[in-house]
This record gives structure tokens, sequence and C-alpha cells, in this order.
């Protein structure tokens, strides 16, 4: 029997959310539950659900923990697919991803190539991290993100996660690794480094998302208008660091991540000039002996 997958869409922009909640509706997989929680302070999103059948609309009134992190616990789908506010997702998103990652032993979640789109629903650039299909081990997944700094995977509208593997998980932790909190920035690497823990992962070569960035935009991808953008930057020095202080990686290999550290830094200091300091402390951290 086909399983149940629930596609959760956390809300609070109202201007793309019919574009992105089409998208869930026009899936090719008919065993779906879509549910969308509702973070904004207005009416708009609640509208446009009403206009659908089938679609569970909730008001969220706690603000004690993200909407996005919130959402993907509800729900009866063995199988959750987050689609965000924005994004859009290929008519056979959901039917390539249930028939890739529901039969696979040992395999906690699913990605795709995907597209970045802008406000004209235009592609911009696409990502295509493999040029085939296939099995990923965690531990390659989780070194891959460390140590190149970039995340792969793509954003939480590119995967599906099973539910067994996610409720392992308290909502208070998903978004922690290694005993920090990631949740203002990296949070969705945070999540994969915990997922592909002891699983794997797969790939699968087919654009099935779309991506929404655009400097008009007011997302979180944008920097101009997010608060905690600084965050996606810094991160990434903290897990190296914190990859090395768990012995995840080696010494030579958090030296031989510095140019890489040093590039991210400069392509932003001028919007952060904050981050000569991150920088520093990553120079002091891989040049203690101590730690070698």
């Amino acid at each position: 029997m086909s399983p149940l997958v629930t596609i959760s869409i956390p809300a609070y922009k109202t201007e793309f959310f019919e574009v992105a909640l089409k998208s869930a509706i026009g899936q090719s997989y008919s065993n779906l539950e879509i549910i969308v929680s509702d973070d904004s302070s207005g009416s708009g999103i609640e509208e446009v659900c009403g206009k659908y059948r089938n679609v569970k609309y909730r008001r969220r009134t706690s603000k004690e923990i993200m909407n996005q992190l919130d959402i993907l616990y509800i729900g009866n789908g063995q199988l959750i697919k987050p689609l965000f506010d924005d994004d859009v997702l290929h008519p056979f998103c959901v039917e390539r991803m249930v028939n890739s990652l529901w039969n696979a032993d040992k395999a906690s979640f699913c990605f795709s190539s995907s597209a970045v789109i802008d406000v004209a629903n235009r592609v911009t650039n696409r990502r295509r991290p493999f040029q085939q299909s296939g099995i990923i081990s965690g531990e390659n997944v989780r070194t891959g993100l460390v140590k190149s700094m970039r995340n792969f995977i793509g954003e939480f509208s590119t995967i599906m996660v099973k539910r067994d593997v996610l409720d392992l998980f308290a909502k208070d932790s998903l978004f922690c690794h290694w005993g920090e909190d990631f949740s203002l920035g990296l949070a969705d690497v945070a999540c994969y480094l915990n997922l592909a823990f002891e699983n794997n992962v797969i790939y699968i070569d087919e654009e099935l998302s779309y991506f929404r960035k655009d400097s008009d935009l007011d997302s979180n991808s944008n920097h101009t208008v997010n608060k905690n953008f600084i965050y996606c930057i810094t991160h990434w020095i903290d897990f190296l660091m914190l990859a090395k202080k768990n012995n995840f990686i080696s010494h030579i290999d958090a030296e031989e991540a510095l140019p890489k550290v040093k590039l991210l830094v400069n392509s932003w200091i001028k919007t952060y000039p904050e981050l000569r300091k991150h920088l520093g402390l990553y120079e002091s951290y891989i040049n203690d002996k101590n730690l070698t």
C-alpha cells in the first residue's frame, strides 16, 4: 500500500503562497495530506487555504518554537515533505521521492537536484550536486557538508524524510548538533547532520523543486531583511570547529578548510565587519598546538 505523505507548509508570506500551495495540490501522487501552519499576522494565508478542499489549515498561536520546525512533527504521514511558502514543487516530486525512499532500508531522507527561481518564476540557477542518482552513506553526507562548507542538499523544500527517523529527535534538538543550537542560521544543515547519523541518504538526479530567491523578496534568504543572516555565515565556521573538537574531522582537515573560511568571510566582510573576529578565532583555533 502506498504510504501517506504529509506536505508540511509553514506559512507567513502571502505573495507567492498560493503558487506554492497549488504545486502541492497538483502532485501526481494521490495519498497526500497538506497541512498549512499560518504564522502570519494577517488573514491572507487563511483566505487562500479556504479556496481549496482537503487543505488542513491551522492558525499558529504559540511562538515558543519555530514554525518551520513545529510543522515537521504535525500530521499523520509516514513520510514528510516540507515546502516553504514561496517555493514550488515539480508535479512528480512526491511520486519520485516516495518511489526512491519508502522501501530503502537504512535511508532516513532523500533529496533531489533543484533550481533557483526569481520573483518572475524565471530559473536563475540550476543545482545538480551529483551526476547520477544513488545512495550516499550518512558519513559521506556529514563530512561533505562540514568540509565543503556548502549545503549541497538545499533547503527543506528539496527533501523528504521518514517520520520514524524524525521522531527519534525531540523538537528542541533537531536543529542542534554537537551541543550547539543552529536554529538562527544553518538550521537545515544541522538537521541534515542529525538525520544522516548512522543512516544513508538518497539523491535523485532529477529537478524536483524550485527555491525562490530574489533581491526583491522578503525572505530569510535575503540578507537585507533577515536580521539573523550573519549566522548563515558564522555557523559554517562553528561547524568546522565543533567537528574538530568532537574528532569528526582531523586537525589537517581543519587547516585545509582555512582558505574556504577566508573566502567566505572576505565575500561578506563589507556587509558584516564583525566577521573579522570569527576569522581570527578560527585561525587561533587551528594554530593551537594542543589541538594537533
